[in-house]
């Protein structure tokens, strides 16, 4: 009895002295180690089902402490509207995303998961962000170092809520306004759009001198990862039918589509995620030539390469028709993390069996895998798993506010000032009897958003966005003695019986995201149409102001109107916009996307032929600041 106790006891402590020099031996917890022998030991350790693991992303809400342990799940997403709850707080996110992290943590190498987000124009599915203007606003500013700024601010947001990821930006060079994303698009000029990946180092921070090329970036925990998307040509798709084909030569998507990656990758961007769409008819989610072949082999992007949600079922027409064949095509086409948000068990199994059949070899895995783990070790993720709260008081903070509104300010583009000409109506003087505020938008902060805000495809009315409406930044600029009158919908009698000094018109599009958004007509729903005739189509001065996603047909209404104001999308800071109607700035905004005069003519862009616009790219008047 004694002998086999002692034999025991040996036993245990063999097997302590065995663990003990394992974790001694586990090179990739050790950051003092280079980069490449932390991913290489860790590699070595790992087994097939934890590779294929960290190659899935699922959705929050299939997520758990016991699915991410079970499965060996390397990332989490929130797709559009997926939060906690509806106006969960900056805690109530750093919980649930601390929560899914402790599952990742307890799987046998410990290796943490990455949660990533859509905060394409600030962290907009959350409750109290600030929302800036998105990037068709954002182009209009031509000016690199506030887009850094905008990321920074970004990037301390979506940390405010435990989250390391941003699936943005979007760099999309949208040459047809009728596709339903091209408010996500910063221009059709593609000089612009790369002048605007300056937000990759906002929100990622600056490459350290040494870095080497295409190697990822991501400085610390206030910065987030970023993602250069959709590669590549979205934006150019036939009609401008959202993931539809893309028919150009090669020459014209290297020289309009991809310049933009260039700047990304020498940037240290993290990560790219694929388009939907095609190019001259090969689905970029299966093209192994420019994912592989051009992005990884000739670019030399070390980053992470991500599908789009159910980006591989969408390979196949009607999506998922032949599931295996996508995984096999998305894979070896040279996709790295499949997002794959609910049925993530088919996946894994599909994926797991192919490579075991010798379908897809074990070093595009590998390859695969080495990728993610490096965005990982270089986020200091291995360090640094839990978030904390320590940055909640970033979410919607005064400073980020601020610079929003700056934002809207720059990003307006003035495109009539007085009927003629040469009696300008703008600026508008604070101190007058009597003015009207009118239609759909004025107070409409969801409006005012758009889309990808709160929901994936935005919301209507102030309940849910934080922020300052246009019609609340107009009673808080004009005189202490001027009456506001609202009415969102008013006839022409009611605007003739009212001694109105003039009137603030506000109408536009309602949100939209993706395909819903696709337009073959651009024109502004009732009652946008009816409340300028019914405001703007007698005697009284006034000012409309658009709030849309792209240039809409405008040209019927524009000799109604003395002043007209592209207002874009422009977030919460509605004050942005007053502060140029009353003149505390002057408009200085230009056109980055060319103004058509009717649908006829699309695609145009400038440099075309048949170049005939309404107003051309390059267009806006100026004013000066007045002394109200």
């Amino acid at each position: 009895m004694v002998r086999f106790s002692l034999a025991v006891m040996g036993f245990v402590a063999l097997c302590l002295s065995v663990a003990a020099t394992e974790a001694q031996d586990m090179k990739y917890k050790d950051p003092n180690l280079a980069l490449n022998v932390r991913i290489k030991d860790l590699m070595d350790r790992m087994t097939l089902e934890e590779k294929i693991g960290q190659m899935t992303q699922i959705e929050r809400s299939v997520a758990s402490a016991d699915v991410m342990k079970k499965y060996f799940i390397g990332s989490v997403l929130s797709g559009g509207g997926s939060v906690p709850a509806p106006k969960a707080s900056a805690e109530s996110w750093v919980n649930m995303v601390n929560d899914l992290q402790k599952g990742a943590l307890s799987t046998r190498l410990g290796i943490p998961m990455i949660y990533g987000i859509d905060a394409v124009h600030g962290h907009n599915n959350v409750y109290n962000a600030t929302i800036f203007p998105h990037n068709v606003g954002l182009g209009v500013t031509r000016d690199p170092k506030l887009l850094r700024k905008i990321g920074e601010a970004t990037a301390l947001e979506v940390r405010a809520t435990g989250i390391p990821y941003a699936f943005a930006p979007c760099i999309a060079v949208c040459r047809d306004p009728r596709w339903g994303r091209c408010y996500e698009s910063y221009s059709e000029d593609h000089k612009i759009v790369q002048a605007m990946t300056e937000i990759i180092p906002g929100l990622q921070g600056d490459l350290p001198a040494n870095s080497q090329h295409g190697v990822p970036f991501v400085g610390g925990k206030t910065k987030v990862a970023a993602c250069a998307k959709h590669f590549v040509g979205d934006g150019g798709t036939t009609n401008g039918i959202n993931e539809n084909n893309t028919v150009i030569n090669m020459k014209g998507l290297f020289s309009i589509h991809m310049p933009a990656y260039f700047d990304s990758i020498k940037k240290g961007v993290a990560t790219v995620m694929i388009s939907y769409s095609s190019w001259n008819g090969v689905k970029m989610h299966a093209n192994r030539d420019l994912v592989t072949g051009f992005l990884k082999d000739k670019l030399k992007f070390r980053g992470f390469v991500i599908s789009d949600w159910q980006g591989l079922d969408r390979i196949t027409s009607p999506p998922h028709a032949n599931y295996s064949y996508s995984v096999q095509a998305g894979v070896l086409a040279g996709i790295d993390m499949i997002m794959v948000p609910n049925d993530f068990t088919e996946f894994l199994d599909d994926l797991t069996l192919q490579v075991k059949n010798n379908i897809i070899p074990m070093s595009r895995i590998d390859d695969a895998v080495k990728r993610i783990l490096r965005v990982k070790f270089v986020m200091g993720l291995f360090e640094n798993p839990m978030a904390d709260l320590s940055l909640t008081n970033q979410l919607g903070s005064k400073e980020h506010r601020e610079l929003a509104r700056d934002a809207v300010r720059r990003s307006l583009v003035l495109l009539k000032n007085g009927k003629p000409a040469n009696t300008p109506l703008l600026p508008l003087p604070k101190k007058a009897p009597k003015i009207l505020v009118a239609g759909t938008h004025a107070d409409n902060l969801g409006y005012q958003c758009g889309g990808w805000t709160i929901e994936w495809q935005g919301v209507s009315g102030n309940e849910f966005v934080v922020g300052t409406s246009v019609l609340a930044a107009v009673k808080n600029a004009v005189d202490p003695t001027t009456q506001v009158v609202y009415s969102e919908n008013p006839d022409a009698n009611f605007v003739k019986s009212n001694d109105f000094s003039y009137a603030i018109v506000v109408v536009g599009e309602t949100p939209y995201v993706e395909t819903l958004g696709d337009s073959m007509n651009l024109t502004i729903p009732e009652p946008g149409p009816s409340i300028i005739t019914n405001v703007c189509g007698g005697t009284l001065k006034c000012v409309v102001v658009l709030i849309s996603g792209r240039p809409v047909v405008i040209e019927p209404f524009v000799d109604k109107m003395d002043a007209l104001v592209a207002a874009w999308l422009p977030g919460t800071e509605g004050r942005g916009v007053t502060d140029l109607l009353f003149g505390d700035y002057g408009f200085t905004g230009k056109l980055a996307r060319t103004w058509f005069k009717n649908v006829d003519q699309l695609p145009m862009n400038v440099g075309d032929p048949h170049y005939d616009p309404l107003f051309p790219f390059g267009f806006g008047l100026t004013t000066k600041p007045a002394n109200n």
